[in-house]
């Protein structure tokens, strides 16, 4: 074969292989593009969808945003937020009409918090919305700011029926402890827990803002957020 020839075999190998390489990094860029827009997918889609029905809230029904906190009742930092963040929200948001705000139950720490929970929602399927929150906002209150009760079976039946009894009647205490003993309401708990598996919350209190995961780490932020959130209503 002449040299030519050789030449020109070997240019249109290299022509070939170059196409190749051009038609696979082509295909490569567009796998990328498509991995990258499920593993990251908008804002709108990572926005979580929770049922607000039958869970206790406070605000008016018809408030444009919906707050959720999941908490655990013996948890300091959710403590804090009681007594410390809420209660600005429900004087700003809340009472205005602005924002309906929710909590659900994330019980971790011991297994008094799996039980304060419990009796929470039994509370507030038996007794409604109103000695719920009362009974919600005591149980913070009430919360020793020792940290070394978190080591400790500090919620105990008694404890909570106690607890019942400041803002309720001696009958109602003997209502929602027949129906906590029978575990009547122990699906409403499993609801939220649901809820903490499917989005993956580690910590808290773990805050969202219709749907929206709050990721900042000061009150102020959380406050802008809240106000954007009604702005766009």
């Amino acid at each position: 074969m002449s040299k030519s020839k050789k030449q020109t075999k070997a240019n249109q190998s290299g022509s070939s292989f170059f196409w190749i390489v051009l038609i696979v990094a082509v295909c490569l860029l567009a796998l990328i593009i498509v991995l990258s827009k499920i593993s990251s997918p908008s804002e709108k889609d990572t926005n979580a969808t929770f049922d607000y029905s039958n869970q206790p809230f406070e605000g008016d029904k018809d408030a444009p945003v919906k707050i959720v906190e999941f908490g655990d009742y013996k948890c300091p930092i959710c403590k804090q937020f009681n007594e410390s963040v809420y209660p600005v929200i429900q004087k700003e948001f809340v009472d205005t009409g602005k924002v309906q705000f929710y909590f659900m139950n994330f019980p971790f720490i011991n297994t008094d918090s799996t039980r304060s929970a419990e009796f929470a929602e039994t509370v507030y399927k038996e007794l409604g919305n109103d000695v719920y929150w009362k009974f919600h906002h005591l149980l913070y209150n009430k919360l020793p700011d020792d940290q070394k009760y978190e080591r400790m079976d500090y919620f105990t039946t008694d404890f909570l029926k106690k607890t019942l009894a400041e803002v309720s009647s001696d009958k109602d205490v003997k209502k929602v402890e027949a129906a906590f003993n029978n575990k009547d309401y122990k699906e409403a708990l499993d609801k939220d827990k649901s809820y903490v598996n499917k989005l993956g919350i580690d910590a808290t209190p773990a805050l969202f803002i219709d749907g929206k995961k709050f990721e900042g780490s000061s009150f102020n932020e959380f406050i802008d957020e809240i106000k954007k959130a009604v702005d766009k209503k």
